[in-house]
């Protein structure tokens, strides 16, 4: 399939879709008589699971090797648990940090609350002739 169809069917643009072919990310495209590029079918599954791998946080180096691995038959399941346990903890320690974060931003909406209603109390239009 020409590159078009490619980004209509998986949503990448061209540009990205070029950038993933020169990073070692698509491998599998082909050349036509007229030099235009031509994607395989699986091209869009492969853009697809790359899409959530990098959604989940995996570098397009962590990508190259489940790629490559996938292209080659030869899930080595040790080195994917353990890429997989790296990520996860990277996820725990991004969603701590984000925890910190949300109780941060809890006790200054409270202060600032709290002062908007002491305001409102002190403020002479707020008593009633």
């Amino acid at each position: 399939m020409r590159i078009a169809e490619l980004e209509q069917r998986t949503g990448v643009s061209r540009h990205t879709l070029r950038y993933y072919e020169k990073q070692g990310l698509l491998i599998e495209v082909g050349r036509r008589d007229n030099n235009y590029r031509d994607y395989p079918g699986q091209a869009v599954q492969r853009i697809t699971l790359l899409r959530q791998l990098k959604s989940l946080g995996f570098s397009l180096k962590e990508i190259r090797e489940v790629l490559d691995a996938l292209r080659q038959d030869r899930i080595d399941c040790a080195h994917g648990a353990a890429l997989m346990a790296r990520k996860r903890e990277t996820v725990e320690r991004r969603m701590a940090e984000l925890a910190e974060l949300r109780d941060m931003l809890a006790r200054e909406q409270r202060k600032l609350e709290e002062s908007a209603e002491r305001s409102r109390a002190a403020s002479p239009a707020s008593a009633s002739p």
